[in-house]
């Protein structure tokens, strides 16, 4: 998968993760004693009697929850790393795009990591880039491949064929369904998201802070 996907995916995938979570707060402190709801589940839980929730509100709930930028960073940061070192800076010894930032030990120790931040300091950015490993990993489907399971089978990683790789890439993004049809649907969650920004006259606030309002 490329960018597109893995950044258009990876929003489209927290904002419902987001809304799930608040919906469940919501439920929670609708039935404790103190009724106190934090604000981005308010705004999850603003239609009442079963109406829908517009996803503009979801999306608004999750900019004030995380910074979504570093979320759509994050998506892609296992490429942004293991590219430029695997296919050319160390393309000999490695001779792959997927090292590793695309291994299951970087994901748990990032996550581990995380989960300490938040429940010592409540900061939720380590998290956010555990989600968006944990996402790239399962939208390039490295349940496939030996090297998210690095070092288990040896210091190694496993080999691809690099030869004229940047044409590969450009093929299969042309003649895999597989490959282009991922693209499509994160380039219009990607589209919606930025239309958004405009209509609601946020674009520099969210360059700024990753808000959306």
């Amino acid at each position: 998968m490329l960018i597109f996907g893995h950044t258009g995916l990876t929003l489209g995938a927290a904002v419902l993760l987001n809304s799930a979570l608040s919906r469940r707060c919501h439920h929670v402190a609708e039935q404790s004693s103190e009724g106190e709801y934090s604000p981005d589940s308010l705004v999850i839980a603003e239609a009442q009697d079963g109406a829908s929730v517009s996803m503009e509100s979801r999306l608004i709930a999750l900019g004030r929850r995380i910074d979504i930028r570093l979320l759509l960073i994050a998506s892609i940061l296992p490429d942004i790393v293991d590219k430029p070192l695997g296919v050319y800076i160390f393309r000999e010894t490695f001779s792959s795009g997927r090292i590793f930032c695309h291994t299951l030990l970087l994901l748990v120790l990032i996550t581990i990591a995380g989960i300490w931040l938040y429940r010592s300091r409540g900061k939720l950015w380590l998290l956010v880039i555990s989600f968006g490993f944990l996402t790239h990993l399962i939208f390039d489907r490295m349940w496939g491949c030996r090297n998210a399971l690095w070092p288990a089978f040896g210091l190694a990683f496993e080999r691809e064929d690099l030869t004229d790789w940047e044409v590969s890439r450009f093929s299969d993004l042309v003649s895999r369904p597989d490959v282009y049809v991922p693209e499509i649907i994160g380039g219009i969650v990607l589209l919606w998201f930025f239309w958004v920004l405009l209509r609601n006259r946020s674009f520099w606030a969210f360059i700024k802070s990753g808000r959306v309002s």
